[in-house]
């Protein structure tokens, strides 16, 4: 009789891990912020400790490159955060006024609150255009570099180095 030989599962993945380029982590989200409603995010690999200020980051012992794809991701991260927060810090004001300035029945508040949508959508148009044109900009910046780093980390892995090249 004739059996299927199977390589046991841990040598399998053993031998797969060697494939990608970083060990596995876990990055969390939290809970949500109540101003600007973003997720943050809590990266599972924060940025090393210097002794020194990171003003450079010639300041910075190994491969830079890592860490200005970590400064980068949570600058990134911090400004998208202060958009929204700024964005829905004047919505809510905007909000407020235009419901104190109707009369108190339901009909009026409604359209009072479709007057103000109409109109802040109008008002924040060129803003949020702006703001995406700049958000892909920073984004394809960012996966640049992400991919650059993973590159190097793969390359060096398959050599056997512990660092990746410069």
């Amino acid at each position: 009789m004739l059996a299927l030989v199977r390589p046991p599962r841990r040598a399998v993945l053993r031998a797969a891990r060697l494939l990608h380029a970083s060990a596995p982590r876990c990055d969390r989200v939290g809970p949500p912020d109540p101003i600007s409603n973003i997720r943050p995010i809590l990266y599972d690999d924060p940025l090393p400790d210097s002794p020194r200020h990171p003003y450079s980051l010639s300041e910075f012992r190994g491969d830079t490159r890592d860490y200005q794809w970590k400064l980068q991701r949570q600058q990134l991260d911090a400004w998208n955060h202060a958009f929204w927060t700024d964005s829905n810090t004047r919505f809510e004001c905007g909000r407020a006024a235009a419901l104190s300035r109707a009369e108190a029945t339901p009909e009026a508040q409604e359209r009072a609150l479709a007057d103000f949508y109409r109109d802040w959508v109008v008002q924040e148009g060129p803003r949020q255009d702006e703001y995406n044109r700049e958000l892909r900009r920073r984004t394809v910046e960012e996966i640049k570099l992400s991919v650059r780093v993973h590159y190097w980390a793969f390359r060096a892995r398959m050599a056997g180095l512990d660092t990746p090249p410069p």
